[in-house]
């Protein structure tokens, strides 16, 4: 007899409180990030969770509801976004009007998603397994997950400014490690439906830890006052300004996105077909030709977010993540996560809520989540088979390692510099990688490997 696998599929609903607890989890793990960009790039925090939930609503739309991936901030477009935001070129303007400039940009590069999903749409899977094969898509979804090692380690050792660090960041580490651990140890040993909600509980499990650290040293590690004002405050909305300085700034970075979503869309339908399997259902789930699908709703996200004052973003790999550990890949659970996003933006209280969670509790979940997103770009590259004594793949998978690894940690702030102009690390690797492949393959007529579509990765 064997063990009833639980799980959802993209189709499939769960309970009512079930399906409140799993959004909950979907927000938990994407609200660090998109704060994060908000902060860094100068953007209204409470009008960025907003754009982030309306925007992941508007892509589950467009792509009729068959794809499972959450829309929010993009690291990507970062110093882009920055050199108007926070450049000195702009710096004599207030900062909504720095936002409103930097918004039009944002909406271009929408545009250029759209354009490559229709592009792809209409030649299909040959063009995306040419330019876009596992031996690309799977190290770009590892440097994604390892480049953000650093940032894991960061949270898990912050302590509030007012702390001497040599003292603080010990007892950040203890939270970190309880949520950690528990963390894995729910989602290895809990059983049944309790076995899909391992990163809320974990999350619970780290605060309370948190609760009794703060009482024993006085660290202030929680905070229920972050955001002050009213309870009720609707999120600052901004208008695009069109100006052809952002354009050029912002717009091409949609182009190197592309590898990532595809290497996203490749994570999902192993994952969930995989879960399939599992349940013994014999539907097929062909995620992987959606990607013109995901692109134009990506497009379109990012011209939704930004058209009320939100940053540019992409689908989220801590989210795919969470969705691939809790075995729960249920559209509706996203729908009622941006739901929820949109209503938390707007309440003051709830808002300070989430901000009360600690960057220790956070820095322990990310370790965690970060990881998988790298370990999901080896699942790619088992199951699609990529030959690894190959000298044309070494290359490919060498090179995008590394610079996209040590572009990541050598340089500030992640960007490469290259004859007085800066280039993100990630996304110089995704490009880079793709014309490799491309002047590799001059010549060669190789006829792709069959997959065996029962390889199980369990």
């Amino acid at each position: 007899m064997t063990n009833k696998v639980h799980g959802y599929l993209p189709d499939e609903t769960p309970r009512p409180l079930e399906l409140l607890f799993f959004a909950l989890q979907q927000i938990i793990v994407m609200f660090p990030a998109t704060v994060l960009v908000a902060l860094l790039t100068g953007f209204n925090v409470s009008t960025t969770i907003f754009a982030s939930g309306l925007a992941t609503l508007c892509f589950i739309l467009v792509t009729g509801r068959k794809i499972p991936l959450y829309y929010g901030s993009s690291f990507s477009y970062i110093a882009a976004i920055t050199s108007i935001t926070m450049g000195s070129t702009y710096a004599h303007l207030p900062m909504n009007e720095r936002i409103s400039i930097a918004q039009f940009g944002i909406m271009m590069s929408g545009f250029v998603s759209i354009i490559a999903g229709f592009i792809i749409r209409r030649y299909g899977r040959k063009l995306i397994d040419r330019l876009l094969p596992a031996s690309v898509t799977g190290p770009i979804a590892i440097i994604i997950g390892l480049s953000l090692a650093g940032s894991a380690m960061s949270n898990a050792t912050a302590v509030p400014a007012s702390v001497d660090p040599a003292w603080g960041m010990n007892w950040a580490w203890v939270i970190a490690i309880a949520t950690l651990l528990s963390t894995i140890l729910y989602s290895v040993y809990l059983k049944g439906r309790f076995s899909q909600l391992p990163i809320l509980f974990g999350l619970l499990t780290g605060y309370g830890v948190a609760i009794i650290v703060q009482m024993v040293t006085k660290i202030p590690f929680i905070s229920f006052d972050t955001i002050q004002g009213a309870m009720l405050q609707l999120p600052v909305i901004t208008l695009p300004k069109p100006t052809f300085v952002a354009v050029a700034a912002i717009m091409p970075i949609a182009l190197a996105t592309i590898p990532e979503s595809t290497a996203h869309i490749f994570q999902l339908h192993i994952y969930v077909n995989n879960l399939a399997k599992k349940k013994g259902s014999t539907k097929v789930y062909d995620l992987e030709n959606r990607l013109g699908d995901n692109l134009i709703g990506d497009g379109i996200g990012d011209i939704v977010s930004a058209a009320i004052g939100g940053p540019a973003g992409t689908n989220y790999g801590e989210n795919i993540s969470a969705m691939a550990i809790s075995k729960n890949f249920s559209v509706n659970v996203l729908i009622t996560a941006a739901i929820l996003t949109m209503v938390i933006s707007s309440f003051t209280p709830l808002v300070n809520a989430v901000y009360s969670i600690p960057a220790a509790v956070i820095g322990g979940l990310s370790i965690y989540l970060f990881g998988v997103i790298a370990a999901q770009g080896i699942a790619i590259i088992i199951e699609k088979q990529v030959d690894m004594f190959s000298s044309k793949n070494l290359a490919i998978i060498s090179v995008i390692l590394i610079i996209g690894l040590g572009g990541s940690f050598y340089f500030p702030e992640s960007m490469i510099p290259f004859f007085g102009v800066r280039f993100p690390a990630i996304a110089t690797a995704a490009i880079v990688g793709i014309l490799l492949n491309l002047l590799l393959s001059l010549g060669n007529q190789e006829e792709p490997v069959i997959v065996d579509e029962d390889v199980d990765l369990a």
